[in-house]
């Protein structure tokens, strides 16, 4: 019997206004808010992976400054629930302007369509739980939260 994982990378991207980045989506017919990343290619590490994700949905280039979650509990994939989803979450800085159109109100998308994606920024001072959908995504806006701190 195998049991297949899914490992996906997501970046915590805060500005210096102490804005967080977050993603909202349109997959398989549900809205999602989630953070910015996506999953691990064969052959390349965790921080590569974060890099290409966020050039990839960003068109901005960053740097990792610290590990900051590794999914500690089971979670199966919302999308197939034969996998286990594992994410790692990096602290992120960027280091290119950000090249993204900043929406105002959750799932603004340009186009309604599967697929959509449409980027926003939330206060680290209010972030909570409630603003994601994912079980993961909310321990780690949790964990935010809590540190709520001037280096953040």
């Amino acid at each position: 019997m195998s049991y297949p994982f899914n490992v996906r990378v997501y970046g915590i991207l805060i500005d210096e206004n102490k804005d967080v980045l977050v993603s909202d989506e349109l997959i398989h017919g549900k809205y999602i808010t989630k953070f910015p990343g996506g999953g691990l290619e064969f052959g390349e590490g965790t921080i590569d992976a974060i890099k290409r994700e966020m050039m990839e949905e960003t068109n901005t280039e960053v740097e990792v400054l610290e590990h900051f979650y590794t999914t500690d509990f089971f979670q199966a994939s919302a999308f197939n629930p034969h996998a286990q989803v594992i994410s790692i979450y990096y602290l992120l800085k960027a280091i290119s302007n950000l090249n993204v159109i900043i929406k105002q109100k959750p799932f603004d998308f340009d186009e309604e369509k599967e697929g959509a994606i449409a980027f926003r920024k939330i206060p680290v001072s209010t972030i909570s739980e409630n603003d994601f959908t994912f079980p993961i995504d909310k321990k780690v806006a949790a964990m935010l939260a809590s540190r709520r701190t001037p280096a953040l």
